[in-house]
């Protein structure tokens, strides 16, 4: 499918996250995926990423990321909002970016809402 800009597939992506649709999710995924965590770890491939988020919907059944901000910059998208879980760590601000490469999410990173995270992806 051709959407109009990356924001709509980062949007989309979300919101197949908060609706924990592990097939529309993995379709949104290129093959090399590369998805980074708060702590910094990788993981790359759709296959590997479809398995992780199958185990952590079973997890975090409530897990929902909701965004009060979104900017694109080339292919690159920006989200600042929040997580709501049940799960202490996982509930609490937070930033993302996602990187769309031909209408798919290369990249998923989430980070800590910081002053030094914010500095570095020229947000304020």
């Amino acid at each position: 499918m051709k959407y109009s800009d990356p924001k709509t597939v980062a949007l989309l992506y979300n919101e197949y996250i908060n609706n924990q649709d592990l097939e529309n999710l993995a379709e949104l995924m290129t093959e090399d995926h590369t998805f980074v965590s708060v702590s910094g770890k990788v993981e790359k491939g759709r296959e590997l990423m479809k398995d992780a988020w199958a185990e952590f919907f079973r997890l975090y059944p409530d897990y929902r990321n909701i965004f009060s901000r979104v900017e694109s910059r080339g292919n690159c998208v920006i989200m600042v909002g929040h997580s709501e879980c049940s799960e202490e760590s996982l509930d609490g601000p937070a930033l993302w970016t996602a990187i769309i490469k031909d209408d798919r999410v290369a990249e998923w990173r989430v980070y800590d809402d910081t002053e030094e995270t914010r500095r570095k992806l020229g947000i304020n």
